[in-house]
C-alpha cells in the first residue's frame, strides 16, 4: 500500500535566530503545504534571507521546531536538498559554453537524474540549446536558472527575487512556468521585492517586518484585512452630498492625487471594509439625491497598500 505523501511540506514553529547580539529571526510559525505557491514578503533586514537559510538547513535555529519533508533540515541537509531545487537572487554561469554543456554538466552533479531535452523544453529554451551562453537575453538567463532549479522534478523549488532586472514580457513568460509547475504539484517558496508579482503568483502570503510575521494568509485573506476603495468623478456639490450622507463604515473624502476625466469634476474616494456595502450605498444615495456620477472604479486592496501598512504602522509605533 502506498502512503500519500504529508500535506505539509515545510512546518516552523515559534522558530529564532540570532547574530551574536542581533535577533533577527523573532518566533515566527508558518507552514508551506505540498502544492502552493508560499511568498515570503518583508521590508529589507526584515530576516526573509535568514528565514529561507533556516528553511533549506545552511543555518541551525536558535530555538523553535522546524521540519522540512519531516526532516529538521539543518541536522539532514542531504535530505532537504535532494529533494529541493534553488534559484538564486545572482547566479553565475560559463559565458563560453552553450545552454546544453552547461545542463549536461549540471547533471553530473545533481543527485536527481532527468533529460536535459525534457527541462529545455520546460523552460522554452530547446532553440537556444547550442548557443553560448554569453548570447543569452537577461530572462533567458533566468529561465536557464530555473532549468537548473527543476532538474529532476524536486519537491520544492525556493525562488529568490527570481524576475529582478528582467523587462515585462520576460517576466510574465516566467510567471507562467512558475505556474504551471505549481499545478503540477510543486512547492514553491518565492521571494520578492515586486508585490505584483506575489499578487499574480502566490496562494499564501507572509510578510516579516522586524524579524516577525506582521502579515501571515492566503491572498485573499491578506487583502481582505485592508478596506477596498472605490473612486468615483463628480461635481463638487455632489460629491459634499455624498460626504455628508456617508453611513458608519463609509469613509468618503477627496482624492486629491487623481486626475478626473472632466476638469469640471473632482474625485472622490470611497473607503469601506464591506465593498458591497459601499457601492450599494454609493449608487442607491446618488439615485435617491438626484446627483451624477462619472466613471466609478471599484477596487480591492492590493498587496502593495498591506505591505505599506505594516510598514508604517510600526514606524508610528516607534516614532
Amino acid at each position: 500500500m502506498t502512503t500519500a505523501p504529508a500535506p505539509d511540506v515545510v512546518v516552523a514553529s515559534g522558530i529564532d535566530y540570532h547574530y551574536d547580539e542581533y535577533h533577527a529571526v523573532r518566533n515566527v510559525s508558518l507552514t508551506v503545504r505540498r502544492g502552493e505557491i508560499f511568498a515570503l514578503l518583508g521590508t529589507n533586514g526584515a530576516g526573509k534571507t535568514t528565514t529561507l537559510e533556516l528553511l533549506q538547513g545552511f543555518r541551525g535555529r536558535t530555538s523553535g521546531d522546524l521540519t522540512v519533508f519531516g526532516v529538521d533540515p539543518h541536522a539532514d541537509p542531504a535530505t532537504v536538498r535532494a529533494r529541493t531545487g534553488v534559484v538564486l537572487q545572482e547566479s553565475g554561469h560559463f559565458g563560453e559554453i552553450t545552454v546544453r554543456a552547461e545542463l549536461t554538466m549540471w547533471a553530473s552533479l545533481s543527485s536527481r537524474t532527468d533529460s536535459v531535452d525534457r527541462v529545455l523544453d520546460l523552460v522554452e529554451l530547446t532553440h537556444r540549446s547550442d548557443s553560448r551562453i554569453d548570447s543569452l537575453s537577461g530572462g533567458e538567463r533566468r529561465r536557464l536558472d530555473l532549468a537548473m532549479a527543476i532538474w529532476g522534478s524536486p519537491e520544492l523549488i525556493v525562488l529568490d527575487e527570481p524576475t529582478t532586472g528582467l523587462d515585462p514580457e520576460s517576466r510574465r513568460t516566467l510567471w507562467g512556468l512558475v505556474e504551471r509547475l505549481r499545478d503540477e504539484g510543486t512547492t514553491i517558496i518565492l521571494t520578492t521585492h515586486y508585490l505584483e508579482e506575489a499578487e499574480e503568483l502566490a496562494d499564501v502570503v507572509a510578510i516579516m517586518h522586524q524579524g516577525a510575521l506582521a502579515v501571515h494568509g492566503t491572498l485573499d485573506e491578506v487583502l481582505a484585512s485592508r478596506p477596498s476603495r472605490i473612486q468615483v468623478d463628480v461635481r463638487p456639490a455632489d460629491g459634499e452630498a455624498l460626504m455628508a450622507s456617508a453611513p458608519e463604515g463609509v469613509h468618503a473624502s477627496w482624492d486629491t492625487r487623481r486626475r478626473p476625466s472632466d476638469p469640471t469634476l473632482r474625485v472622490l474616494e470611497i473607503v469601506a471594509s464591506d465593498q458591497q456595502k459601499a457601492l450599494t450605498w454609493t449608487l442607491g444615495t446618488a439615485d435617491r439625491l438626484g446627483l451624477d456620477l462619472g466613471p466609478l472604479r471599484a477596487n480591492p486592496a492590493s498587496l502593495d497598500e498591506v505591505f505599506h501598512h505594516v510598514r508604517n504602522a510600526t514606524q508610528e509605533v516607534t516614532a
